[in-house]
């Protein structure tokens, strides 16, 4: 090997070149490619409405043309608050189309969390579903906003669905009155049609121009914006295409659970269907019974998603009933992949099912297992062309032998520029343009990546670094487990003790001794979990990543309400 060679290069699977040549082209460009070359393939179904990419590029032309009507230049952030819907989709677009930069926002944030996010980015314009609108009312005197554009879930549905559904949310009392003769507030339809007879301005927009402003999930303090270029996502799409080789432009079908809003979604859902000519099967939100009838009726060929989901249909009951034939390439990201799931999805759908891994900070994908090659069971996989990574002491940050535990660092053409205006915050975590990802891992021989655990929610207990990550595992493996989450508690002995929360499967018994016993065989003494918790849900992220930091806040509050604490607030 020389010494530009890389140890993954050697699993490369033939088909997956080490390198790649990627034209500076910008995200709208890649939509202009797939309508030109292939106009009349469906781009978009949507509760049985369907868009081929002429009309998608009409739209996406037409709500660029409405921005730059109120006002919309380039550089200004243009926040997106939607569920996946084809408003989404043009919006995103749109927005890029003029070199304006996106600020995708959660629809389930508190009012709170949406504040600080328009306030960060500087946003005067925020694209919302009209159910949304009071909550966006309310923040907008605290923030810059300027420009409520307003759609409705029924603004792209098919008849007679469209005529149902607000009678449906008046039934339900769900219905909101959107004061569109008040000044900032415009209807997003309505924009439409008007912009019908204006032509687009022209906006130079360079692949090295802002796309996006990506805020973190907020682990550690308030969260931060990445900023990604359209060179990073643009890269980041090709990646993904490239590894997934064996699809074919113009041919796949991509479903579209995973939210838009969050960058896994953004890039292996939508910037890759774009890429592709793929059609994609847009749901607004996961629900396993209709993700279920999606994949029978409307026969995807590719599935990303988050572990959870495909928890959640291989132990539907009637999963029998369904056809999920069509699937042949899945990558399972934001949260480590238990076998067993895997093992069982695979035989389920005669597909494959890959781990993969990344990171807001890199756009965001950096590893996966090669889908049509060689797997290692509880590896994320091997770096993607481009990618470099490797390993070093996670406190002094010297780089670590070949075999080493230490953390993470990635380094490629989709990584950040750095943090929106936190030059300390992105100096910390961006040098010489490689990436502190801040998780513990290691490599093997073959250059196949593993994640121990995030380096901060490695346990240590009297001494020994435990990484729940494992432990799961395990727990995963028992028969009657459905999903599993470790973390460490406060123990006056060790420091800190394993503590298990555990969702059964229905229909499922087992008592914290037989768990015990079963994770005895499997584990070393230290690592076994020394408390219990059943429940019958764990909290969640919107990608379905289970949020170990909400049970350790539950811990520090229920451990604060000790008898003499209650006494004491009692007076």
């Amino acid at each position: 090997m020389t010494k530009n060679e890389r140890i993954w290069w050697r699993s490369y699977p033939p088909e997956v070149p080490k390198h790649l040549d990627v034209p500076d082209v910008t995200l709208t460009q890649l939509l202009l490619s797939a309508a030109e070359e292939f106009p009349d393939r469906e781009a978009v179904y949507f509760m049985g409405k369907r868009m081929t990419y002429r009309r998608l590029l009409s739209d996406v032309s037409r709500f660029a043309r409405a921005l730059q009507s109120l006002g919309v230049r380039k550089g200004d952030r243009v926040a997106i608050m939607l569920p996946n819907s084809p408003q989404a989709v043009i919006a995103y677009y749109g927005a890029l189309m003029i070199g304006a930069v996106v600020v995708q926002t959660n629809p389930m944030y508190m009012e709170r969390e949406l504040e600080h996010q328009l306030r960060d980015a500087g946003a005067e314009t925020i694209i919302c579903l009209d159910l949304l609108y009071p909550k966006v009312a309310r923040v907008k005197e605290r923030t810059r906003l300027s420009r409520i554009i307003v759609t409705g879930i029924d603004d792209y549905l098919p008849w007679p669905k469209n005529w149902l559904y607000p009678l449906k949310l008046w039934k339900d009392g769900k219905r909101v009155t959107v004061p569109y003769h008040e000044q900032g507030v415009f209807r997003f339809s309505l924009l439409l049609k008007k912009a019908l007879a204006k032509p687009v301005e022209d906006v130079n927009v360079d692949a090295d121009d802002l796309a996006l402003l990506q805020y973190t999930g907020g682990t550690t303090g308030l969260p931060k914006g990445a900023m990604l270029t359209h060179h990073n996502l643009v890269f980041n799409a090709m990646q993904c295409a490239h590894w997934m080789h064996d699809c074919r432009r113009g041919e796949e079908k991509v479903l579209g659970i995973l939210p838009f809003f969050h960058v896994y979604g953004m890039t292996v859902v939508m910037n890759f269907s774009v890429h592709m000519a793929a059609t994609m099967i847009l749901v607004p939100r996961f629900d396993v019974d209709e993700a279920l009838r999606l994949i029978s009726e409307e026969k995807p060929t590719v599935f990303p998603g988050a572990p959870t989901m495909y928890i959640a249909l291989i132990n539907h009951p009637d999963i029998s009933r369904y056809d999920l034939s069509s699937i042949r390439a899945c990558i399972s990201g934001s949260a480590p992949l238990p076998v067993e799931v895997q093992q069982q999805f695979e035989e389920l759908s005669g597909g494959r099912l890959v781990e993969g891994y990344g990171l807001t900070e890199a756009s965001p994908v950096t590893h996966a297992n090669p889908i049509w090659g060689r797997r290692k069971a509880g590896s994320i996989g091997l770096p993607w062309p481009n990618t470099d990574c490797r390993i070093v002491d996670p406190n002094t940050g010297e780089v670590l032998p070949s075999g080493s535990v230490g953390e993470l660092q990635v380094k490629g053409p989709q990584v950040m520029k750095g943090y929106w205006n936190r030059p300390e915050e992105t100096a910390q975590v961006l040098k010489d343009g490689w990436l502190s990802t801040g998780d513990i891992a290691t490599m093997d021989e073959d250059g196949y990546f593993y994640i121990l655990d995030r380096k901060k929610d490695m346990i240590i207990a009297s001494g020994y670094n435990i990484y729940p990550r494992e432990i799961e595992e395990v727990l995963y493996e028992h028969p009657a487990v459905k999903e599993a989450a470790v973390i460490g508690v406060p123990d006056p002995y060790r420091g800190e003790t394993v503590k298990a929360f555990v969702v059964l499967k229905e229909g499922h018994q087992v008592t914290e001794k037989e768990l015990e016993q079963f994770c005895r065989a499997k584990l070393a003494r230290y690592k076994i979990p020394r408390q219990y918790e059943f429940r019958s849900e764990l909290p969640k992220s919107a990608v379905g990543k289970v949020l170990r930091r909400v049970l350790v806040e539950e811990e520090k509050k229920k451990a604060a309400l000790t008898p003499e604490r209650i006494k004491t607030g009692n007076g």
